[in-house]
């Protein structure tokens, strides 16, 4: 797929480098219009947090240990990867030090070689030589010749020397990449014990929301209640969006039937299913390992990345005509508001943030507004196993 720059901003520069300069007008004015749209769904973001969370203590401590567990997790990850690194160097100086250690056992293989032969021959061949040499030219070639051999064992005891400094620098070096990994260890022990813990003070949000939920109702009017600010947001974000539209190089709508799913697991609800409460599913949920990757489907602009009750961490694209797609209960968000990601992209992780009570994902397309069925939109009729 043709590549696409990942900021708007970046779209405006490239922009201006090939336009008329008849056209900077319109390049500023179009500029000006993706500030404020950034600007605006930042506020509407802003607003949503305030009017559910703060109406609802336990939504307001759920979302701060969803939080904590996510940076938990993502402090985690990057240890990791750092520890990888350093792992990689590390093989990569043993490595090294074994060829140097080869080059020292063959270097000393020969040398020993060419001193038995000189030793055989005798510490005083030059001189028996001499005595015994009745061609001049000779005896010259042949005191070249043991010149030139020792020349050549010193220049190879010089090479052993360097070698064995070598590996002795090459040794320093792993003892010091042992050291930082010892160090990456103890930091990493530190990272899983405080994420055990948001996870721990997550449980007892949940625990806590299920004894003030026990009731058919209550649960029906919390589900109702998370519904409505999803709806909200989702008309907010929309009007905003037309201010900017955005710009897809490939229709969303051309795509039905040729999408990959965005994460791979287990379809557990269908589009319409009723669900908890006596509700109808707007969407599908895919149980998914924690941590599993969830792509975008198709290119688009990010509108939303934050978290909302009943969806966790919500992360919202906009493909443009009216087009939306929805990625709910992540555990991590990789993407701002305002980014461009092409399809594939890896913009989340599967999670249980939200309440969801196993790892997985939350997905749904919305066509002006609308949910729609998703199913009828993938390549296949479920998602690749996990």
């Amino acid at each position: 797929m043709k590549r696409v720059p990942r900021t708007w901003a970046a779209l405006a520069l490239l922009l201006a480098a090939v336009v008329l300069p008849a056209a900077q007008p319109d390049r500023k004015r179009t500029e000006a219009n993706l500030r404020s749209v950034t600007e605006r769904i930042e506020r509407v973001q802003r607003q949503v947090q305030q009017d559910a969370v703060e109406k609802d203590r336990l939504n307001r401590d759920l979302r701060e240990a969803d939080r904590s567990v996510s940076r938990a997790q993502g402090e985690l990850s990057g240890l990791r990867s750092e520890r990888a690194e350093r792992n990689l160097e590390r093989r990569n100086l043993v490595a090294e030090r074994e060829r140097r250690q080869a080059e020292r056992q063959q270097t000393e293989a020969d040398l020993a070689t060419q001193l038995r032969a000189a030793y055989f021959m005798g510490r005083n061949e030059p001189l028996k030589l001499l005595l015994n040499q009745r061609n001049p030219a000779q005896f010259g070639r042949n005191l070249t010749y043991y010149g030139y051999l020792g020349r050549l064992r010193a220049s190879q005891i010089s090479v052993i020397n360097e070698n064995i400094a070598r590996i002795d620098e090459l040794t320093a070096q792993i003892d010091e990449e042992d050291e930082r990994l010892a160090e990456l260890e103890g930091r990493q022990k530190a990272r899983v014990a405080d994420l055990e813990a948001a996870r721990r003070q997550r449980g007892r949000v949940l625990a806590s929301l299920e004894r003030e939920s026990r009731s058919r109702t209550a649960t029906l009017q919390r589900l109702q209640q998370q519904q409505q600010q999803l709806e909200r947001l989702l008309k907010e974000l929309s009007r905003v969006a037309e201010s900017a539209p955005f710009d897809p190089n490939d229709p969303f709508a051309r795509l039905r039937g040729k999408l990959a799913w965005p994460v791979a697991g287990r379809l557990v609800t269908s589009f319409g299913e009723t669900v908890v409460g006596g509700l109808r599913s707007n969407g599908v949920e895919i149980d998914a390992d924690r941590g599993t990757n969830v792509l975008a489907v198709h290119e688009g602009r990010v509108v939303y990345s934050d978290w909302l009750p009943g969806r966790g961490l919500l992360i919202i694209l906009d493909h443009g005509n009216g087009y939306l797609s929805l990625y709910g209960h992540n555990e991590q968000l990789f993407k701002p508001v305002g980014t461009r990601v092409d399809a594939g992209d890896t913009i989340a992780t599967a999670g249980d943030s939200g309440g969801r009570k196993r790892s997985g994902l939350y997905f749904e397309i919305r066509r002006a507004g609308k949910p729609v069925d998703p199913r009828g939109w993938f390549r296949t009729s479920t998602p690749p196993s996990g």
